[in-house]
Formats: structure tokens, C-alpha cells, sequence
């Protein structure tokens, strides 16, 4: 009997032991033109779905953990109603599929992959994803990740009533990493959200690159801008790390900080360039000014034979408080960085403002000394020596003075400006200090620009 019952306790154990052990996850290929949601409906958890190149028509729900995985040339297209792929499981994975057709209702969020609250830690990577009203929306979606994609919007109609490349909405710890996104209205918007990574994205075509509303605790960083309305729009978000991003050529500004606290900008390069002065002004696709509170920016006044210097202004900060600015690179804007409205206690040091047409707009009356121990920024412009070779300049640095303020508060005073009496008053001011009105200073100015941590250093063209 005992012989029996030991017999008995080993098989007991083995087959708990085989039972613990996980099951093997299949392999389903789908023809094109079969039914796919009717296959994945079918599919087991873990399943991998494998479309071989080819048609397949949507829309498709994925309601289990499992992988929806294209070969090259497998297209999945909606019906032109709701979203394409709606991810409702979590750990699920949507890669490698070129996805088309989705609605074109705002309100109902139309996407091409639409990843919702459920689907904690899912996966969109690898895909094409064309036309849709918005390419990838993260609902909720903790831990959610979309890397690799391109992303190409609506072209047509109404910028405004285009959706954005990437939405966030309320997904903690989701990350938007190494996509190329392109046209329709912001590559990449986040709102009420928080520990975000967006990082690596390349944007061209759209109003913001990205836009930051109500998302704290985040990073933002190794992303290039080239040709947007917008850079990089961080508004009413807070303890943000804002490093080594690219603006290249964008019309209105490259940094926008509105309302943005307590967040570190480094090694980020700002540059302008020459284009024309009526870039997007048809099809009502043009940014709406004054927008989130924003003062409408006056036209630069650089344009010459249709052209102007875009952006506007390498940097705006209104009404934003506590950031340290260090290390960046403003070049070739209309204004290097405008700074208004209230915002107290910013550091500016380690930065270089080069061939900016106006490197500083501060609209205040008090005294801001732009350097940190010992240590402030370079400017183009200055006409300082160096006689001890310390690499700091031997006097202050003053972007503005009195003729400054003037033009900013009655700009038709440009026509005086080669006036003899212009000319007096500068001279007076050169000559004793005194006269100057309150402002930004530089009393460490840099005699060389600091090196890009980006690499990013290249001549104007």
C-alpha cells in the first residue's frame, strides 16, 4: 500500500508541476480578405494574429492580451467610421501594419489605433499609419508605449479639424518614442497626464510639434521640430526635463513656455532661417493666435521681398517661473527670447544667443542679472574683451536700452530710429549707465559659445 501511495503522491506532483507550466502561445495566419475580428475572437491569450502581405478590412477590436502583427505589405483599412484598431486588453501588441480609414468625428475620437484606459502597458510599434483624423490615441493607458511609427495625417482641409499624430490623455508613464509624424495639427498632444517620456520623435507639417498641457513629472527630450507652426508648446505643466531637442526652421516660436514651472531646459538648439512671410495663411490652416492665453505675436518686422526669419522668437516665456534655462543654443530668430508677463526666478546661464535680429525682448522694469556663479551666456553681438583670458567678458552685457523700449511701446518710432537724436541718446547711455532703464544684464557674458551636449552645431544656412 505504501508503495501505491508513493506512486500516487509523484504522479499528483508531476502533473501539478506540468499544469504551472506556460502554455505555448500559437502562431494564426490570416489570408487577406478573411475575417479578422472573427480570428481574433478566436485567438487565446498570448496568441500571435500574423497578417501576410495583403488587404484586411476593419474596424477590429482586440479584447485579449495578444499580439495583431503584420508582415510588409499587409494593410488594414476602416470603414470609415470610428477607429481601425481599438486595443481594449493589456499587454497587448499592435506592430507592424499600415493602418488606414478611420472616422472623422472629433468628439468621438476617430483613430487609427486607438489604445484605451484598459489596455495597461499595450504596445502600437512598427506601424504606417496614413490619413486617419487621429494616428495613435493613448486613452488612459498606463505604462502604454507607441515607438517607431510613422505617422502621416490628414492633408486636406482645416488644419483645426485635423487630429493630432499622438495623443495622451490621463496615461501615466506612457512613452512616445522614435516616431516620424507628420501633417494633420500636433504631432504629439498630452493633456491631464503625468511621468511621461516623449523622446527621439521627428515632426514636420503641423501646428505644435509637441504640446504639453496639464502633464507634470515628465520628460521631453532628443525630439527635432523642422518646418511646424510651432516647437515645442509646454503649457500649464510643471518639473518637466526639456533637453537636447531641435528646432529647425519653425515659424512663430521654437520654445513656448506659458504657465510652465519648477522645470529644467538644457542642450536644446533653436535655429532660424529664411522663408516665406505668407507660410500658411491659406486654407484657414494657419495657428490661431492668442491661443491658451497667449498674447497675439506682432508680425516680425525682418520680412524682406516676401521673406521673413522664422521663427519669430527661438523662445517665449510668459508667465512661466523657477525654470532653469541652461545651455541652449538661439540662433538666427527675429527675437532670441522674448520674456514677459510676471515670470520670477529663472536662471539663465551657459546659453548662446547668435545673430539673433533682437536678442532679447523683456518687458518689465526691473533689473535681471542673466548669469549663475560667475558663469552667464554668450552673445554675438557683443563687443566686449577679454584682457585676463578667463573667457568671461570684462564688462556687463545690455541686450536693450531706453530707444528699445520705445520701439516695443510705438513701433511707427521706427522711422526715426538713424535720427541724429536716436543717435544721441545712445551714446549718452553708453556713456553713463545710469540713464539705462531696468532690464536684462549680463554680468558675466561668455566670450565663445558652449558646445551642444545634441551635436547639434551647425552654420546657419
Amino acid at each position: 500500500m505504501r508503495i501505491f501511495s508513493a506512486i500516487g503522491t509523484a504522479l499528483a506532483a508531476i502533473f501539478a508541476a506540468s499544469a504551472s507550466l506556460p502554455v505555448r502561445a500559437a502562431e494564426l495566419r490570416v489570408s487577406p480578405g478573411a475575417a479578422l475580428q472573427s480570428v481574433l475572437e478566436r485567438a487565446a491569450e498570448g496568441d500571435v494574429v500574423i497578417l501576410p502581405a495583403g488587404d484586411y478590412r476593419g474596424p477590429v477590436r482586440i479584447d485579449r492580451r495578444l499580439i495583431l502583427q503584420g508582415e510588409p505589405g499587409a494593410i488594414l483599412t476602416g470603414s470609415g467610421n470610428g477607429s481601425v484598431v481599438t486595443v481594449l486588453a493589456s499587454g497587448s501588441v499592435v506592430r507592424g501594419l499600415t493602418v488606414r480609414g478611420s472616422g472623422v468625428d472629433l468628439p468621438s475620437l476617430d483613430s487609427g489605433i486607438f489604445v484605451a484606459k484598459t489596455a495597461v502597458g499595450a504596445v502600437v510599434e512598427g506601424n504606417r499609419i496614413e490619413g486617419n483624423l487621429y494616428g495613435i490615441y493613448l486613452h488612459g493607458a498606463q505604462e502604454s508605449v507607441a515607438r517607431d511609427n510613422v505617422i502621416i495625417g490628414i492633408k486636406e482641409g482645416r488644419r483645426n479639424e485635423a487630429g493630432n499624430g499622438i495623443s495622451v490623455w490621463n496615461a501615466p508613464d506612457a512613452q512616445v518614442l522614435n516616431n516620424d509624424i507628420s501633417f494633420g495639427r500636433d504631432g504629439i498632444f498630452v493633456a491631464a497626464s503625468k511621468r511621461n517620456r516623449f523622446s527621439g520623435n521627428r515632426f514636420r507639417d503641423l501646428r505644435f510639434a509637441i504640446h504639453y498641457m496639464y502633464t507634470n513629472d515628465s520628460e521631453i527630450s532628443g525630439n527635432v521640430s523642422t518646418g511646424n507652426a510651432v516647437g515645442f508648446a509646454v503649457m500649464y505643466s510643471h518639473r518637466l526635463v526639456v533637453e537636447n531637442n531641435i528646432s529647425d526652421g519653425d515659424r512663430d516660436h521654437g520654445f513656448l513656455f506659458n504657465y510652465a514651472n519648477g522645470s529644467r531646459i538644457s542642450s536644446n538648439a533653436v535655429y532660424g532661417r529664411l522663408q516665406p512671410a505668407d507660410r500658411w495663411l491659406g486654407a484657414g490652416s494657419r495657428s490661431q493666435a492668442g491661443e491658451h492665453g497667449v498674447p497675439v505675436s506682432e508680425p516680425a518686422s525682418g520680412s524682406v521681398a516676401g521673406m521673413r526669419l522664422g521663427p519669430e522668437k527661438c523662445v517665449f516665456i510668459y508667465n512661466a517661473n523657477q525654470n532653469r534655462f541652461r545651455d541652449n543654443r538661439f540662433e538666427g530668430c527675429e527675437i532670441g527670447i522674448h520674456f514677459t508677463a510676471g515670470s520670477e526666478g529663472n536662471e539663465m546661464s551657459g546659453n548662446a544667443f547668435i545673430r539673433n535680429r533682437n536678442q532679447v525682448k523683456y518687458v518689465g522694469t526691473r533689473y535681471l542679472d542673466w548669469s549663475k556663479g560667475g558663469r552667464g551666456n554668450y552673445w554675438s553681438d557683443n563687443p566686449a574683451f577679454d584682457l585676463n583670458g578667463d573667457g568671461i567678458g570684462d564688462t556687463a552685457y545690455r541686450p536693450n536700452d531706453l530707444i528699445d523700449k520705445v520701439l516695443w511701446t510705438a513701433p511707427q518710432a521706427k522711422l526715426l530710429v538713424n535720427s541724429p537724436a536716436v543717435q544721441v541718446i545712445r551714446w549718452a547711455q553708453a556713456q553713463f549707465p545710469a540713464l539705462l532703464p531696468g532690464g536684462v544684464i549680463d554680468s558675466a557674458p561668455l566670450m565663445t559659445p558652449p558646445a551642444l551636449a545634441t551635436g547639434a552645431d551647425r552654420e546657419l544656412k
